[in-house]
């Protein structure tokens, strides 16, 4: 008996070993980047820049390897402890190339805003409204998109999520300031859509780790996500979108009277919004039918819908009712991300639209011509797969979940506007920059406006926040008067904010 227990002991001892031995020698990937030289032209000056492009091996808290974390970096030759700018789109999970070839590098491609943009082969010029004659720029892809991929025992659920996704973007800046020698200089994050959501977590993520950011600068914010929802009894998503219905309406020509101008007539709209029909809403069926035929009205003035679509409608028009119903008379459906883009209608009898205009509009010649940017004049290998979007991995799912919602509905009404404001109160040196489109119906102008007038700021902390608007949509850089204004926005931003 006491053979047969040593030897099941040895068995056992030997089988451990083994797996040790397995683990010890499971075999992390190498990280892999491709390097180039890159110019632009900007303002009449040359600049010759140091790019790299590919992947970070990066390591948690304990330095363990998690993920191949891809990115492309930009650097000015024979500058020293410039800005530098970590930029990154939404989704999620959205790769970056739509800022990185519509606005941030030094190519751009040129669409037919705000029409359908022709097939191949697309121009790409210089980018003459690139930030890179202001800073260094490091263009990240989360895990999922682009190359980024985990690593050794990571899985994707790692990554996949709000607080994950704060995590592994802020291990990144953290690791890439260190690798790059760039922990003194200025530093700013730089996102769109998602991106601001993500931003408003991740400016306090790494201020608490020591990291303060000069500057954030949000394209197409939005905090609140709930506020895009319309979900059952939440009228202030009704309330905050329709800014942006009325300046739709305003570009299609559906408003009776435009001679105040468009800043002038939205101001109007505003004040209705906040004195009639916010208390309206307010009322629910407490409305007297007189009142309720009153606000009916103003509100198809300021729409373009008719008074009879606002009452069969309760009032509450989402925006993907409205897109589908402004122009139906023409066959037409207007763009989710711009509304001045405008489709045909595949469901004349549809509540919804089947597809966004912009989308369609611009999607494939972003993605053909940024990929040949990166395989040529990039150099990176060719048989590297470069994920544009996270939806193409079998199983991906995002978990909604934060942190910094303490509530039992955290899931459903989920925000990281709290995190902004406790970084801004902890940090008053702290500058928020926020680019809003008026014709963008996917992050509405009127939603960060109430964001920000509810987050108990004291008046002189609130003015480190600097709003700026365009007259454009979702992602202003593809119309060219707003790419012009982006770029005066963004370097004066940075002037102002790096000294």
């Amino acid at each position: 008996m006491r053979k047969l227990t040593l030897l099941f002991l040895i068995c056992s001892f030997t089988i451990a070993a083994q797996d040790t031995k397995e683990a010890d020698n499971k075999e992390i990937p190498k990280a892999e980047t491709f390097r180039s030289n890159q110019s632009v032209t900007i303002n009449g000056k040359s600049l010759t820049l140091a790019a790299e492009t590919g992947t970070h091996l990066l390591r948690d808290e304990d330095d363990k390897p998690i993920a191949l974390f891809g990115y492309t970096h930009y650097a000015l030759k024979g500058a020293k402890n410039r800005p530098i700018v970590f930029a990154f789109n939404g989704g999620p999970l959205s790769a970056s190339f739509w800022l990185h070839f519509g606005i941030l590098g030094p190519k751009r491609i040129i669409v037919n805003d705000p029409d359908y943009t022709g097939p191949a082969p697309y121009e790409v010029v210089n980018n003459d409204y690139s930030i890179l004659d202001k800073a260094d720029l490091v263009m990240i892809d989360p895990v999922g998109v682009g190359f980024s991929r985990p690593a050794g025992e990571a899985k994707w659920t790692d990554f996949w999520g709000v607080d994950q996704d704060i995590r592994s973007i802020g291990l990144f800046i953290e690791q890439f300031l260190i690798k790059s020698g760039k922990l003194n200089a200025p530093k700013y994050l730089l996102g769109e859509s998602y991106g601001t959501f993500r931003n408003a977590g991740l400016v306090k993520y790494l201020q608490d780790k020591g990291i303060a950011m000069n500057g954030v600068i949000m394209v197409s914010a939005v905090f609140e996500l709930q506020h895009l929802l319309f979900g059952p009894g939440d009228d202030i998503a009704y309330l905050v979108h329709f800014p942006t219905y009325a300046a739709t309406a305003w570009y299609h020509n559906k408003i009776a009277d435009k001679s105040k101008g468009l800043e002038s007539f939205l101001q109007e709209v505003r004040a209705f919004a906040e004195s009639e029909y916010a208390p309206a809403l307010l009322k629910g069926d407490q409305l007297s039918n007189q009142e309720k035929n009153n606000i009916a009205s103003k509100l198809a003035m300021y729409s373009g819908l008719s008074a009879d679509f606002w009452l069969k409608a309760d009032l509450r028009v989402t925006n993907g009712e409205y897109f589908q119903e402004l122009l139906r008379d023409k066959g037409e459906t207007v763009g989710r991300l711009d509304s001045r883009f405008t489709g045909v209608n595949e469901d004349l009898l549809g509540q919804f639209a089947q597809t966004d205009p912009q989308s369609d509009a611009i999607s494939s010649p972003y993605i053909a011509a940024f990929k040949n940017y990166l395989y040529e004049d990039l150099g990176v290998r060719k048989d590297l797969s470069y994920v544009t979007t996270a939806g193409q991995r079998e199983g991906f799912k995002w978990d909604w979940k934060h942190q910094g919602n303490i509530s039992w509905n955290a899931q459903v009404a989920v925000s990281t506007l709290p995190d902004m404001t406790s970084a801004m109160k902890r940090n008053p040196n702290l500058k928020i920059l926020i680019l809003n489109g008026y014709y963008d119906l996917a992050t509405v102008f009127y939603g960060v406006e109430h964001s920000i007038n509810h987050m108990g700021l004291k008046p002189e902390l609130k003015q480190n926040i600097i709003m700026k608007y365009y007259e454009a949509g979702h992602m202003m850089y593809t119309h060219p008067p707003s790419m012009e204004q982006f770029k005066a926005d963004v370097d004066a931003f940075i002037d102002q904010t790096s000294k």
